[in-house]
């Protein structure tokens, strides 16, 4: 995609593309990590009745700082949060799109640590960010030595970790997360969209928000809460750095409707976070299949799983496709990446695969 000559768009964004996973209708969906279990009819009714009840007020704008969400946010959050220490807003990339507004900006730089979520740089490059991406090491964590040596040298306004990472599933210590946070001039921002589904014992950067005044905490409602739809993710930080999102937002950013249904779903959240340990499970087993099968397997705490390597991942891609499986190819060079579906989906997924590699040859094996 190039825009014409004609469209005066920035220079940097003439022969962008947009974000974007394919979006295609086929038997099994496993490549933008949703949960695959939907809310039951009697979490569907709450929400429907909710959504009855915001349509009545649609001639009056919504409550622009969201307090009934947030005071939802804050008691599921727990950790002594109140409703001012937390904000939401259209998913956890409109809260990020925010982060970077306040904290980056022309003459300002963001970090990270490579590869993870593809759309930090984008966040960057939207608000004249200067971006700085790190590298991972071949297990995918983060060795703090190369981390903090390049946070002394770049000085970053923003530095972004991810725990779990996406692709990756990869989730960070906190002894890597707070070795970060004390050398970082500006703030650090922990992004765990995927932290329901994080093994038993693996911590969460929560516990270190009363410590670091600058830690900032996102999270999202579209993966464990089977809420990919409704668009709504948050953030969880000190009042005052709260407060600064709160200048960059748009008025009235998150609809009457949008808050309706998210505070009805936060109401039988421990019906929608039911089959997370479900997932856990099918992911493992997953995982072991994989690897029982000469792949390479990348760790996951997340409801996905990057496994390799291929010579020529988009032939396996298309493959699987064609059997009427869509994953994301995403990730390092020759990895491939699958969401964790019911058990009939993985089984297709198995079968796919299988049919693929041992007729094709497409392994590195």
């Amino acid at each position: 995609m190039s825009a014409p000559d004609w469209v005066p768009i920035r220079d940097e964004l003439r022969h962008e593309e947009p974000y974007g996973a394919p979006q295609l209708d086929v038997p099994v969906q496993l490549n933008v990590n949703e949960n695959p279990y939907g809310p039951s009819a009697d979490a569907a009714a709450d929400i429907a009745e909710a959504v009855r009840a915001a349509a009545l007020t649609l001639n009056r704008y919504p409550d622009r700082e969201a307090t009934e969400l947030r005071v939802a946010l804050a008691g599921y959050l727990g950790f002594g949060l109140t409703a001012d220490g937390v904000w939401a807003a259209n998913g956890s990339n409109e809260i990020m799109q925010q982060v970077l507004q306040a904290f980056g900006g022309p003459g300002r730089t963001a970090l990270s640590f490579a590869p993870t979520y593809s759309m930090y740089p984008e966040y960057a490059r939207n608000t004249h960010t200067r971006w700085v991406a790190g590298q991972r090491r071949k297990n995918f964590g983060i060795e703090v030595g190369e981390a903090l040596a390049l946070i002394r040298a770049e000085q970053p306004d923003v530095v972004i970790l991810t725990s779990p990472n996406n692709p990756t599933g990869t989730a960070l210590g906190l002894d890597v997360v707070r070795a970060v946070l004390e050398a970082s001039p500006g703030i650090v921002v922990v992004d765990e969209a995927y932290a329901e589904f994080r093994r038993s014992g693996t911590p969460t950067a929560l516990e270190l928000l009363a410590e670091f005044p600058r830690l900032l905490v996102t999270r999202t409602m579209s993966k464990a809460f089977a809420f990919a739809g409704g668009r709504l993710g948050y953030v969880a930080a000190d009042p005052a750095i709260i407060d600064a999102l709160r200048i960059v937002r748009l008025p009235y950013h998150l609809s009457s409707v949008s808050q309706a249904a998210a505070t009805a779903a936060l109401r039988h959240a421990d019906e929608l976070l039911a089959n997370v340990d479900q997932l856990r499970r099918t992911r493992d087993d997953t995982a072991r299949w994989l690897v029982d099968r000469g792949f390479d397997v990348a760790e996951s705490d997340a409801n996905f799983i990057l496994f390799g390597s291929f010579p020529d991942r988009h032939a396996v891609w298309q493959g699987l496709l064609e059997r009427g499986v869509l994953i994301r190819e995403t990730g390092p060079d020759g990895w491939l990446r699958v969401s964790i579906g019911t058990p009939a989906e993985m089984q297709a997924f198995h079968t796919a695969l299988t049919a693929i590699t041992n007729h094709e040859g497409a392994t590195d094996q």
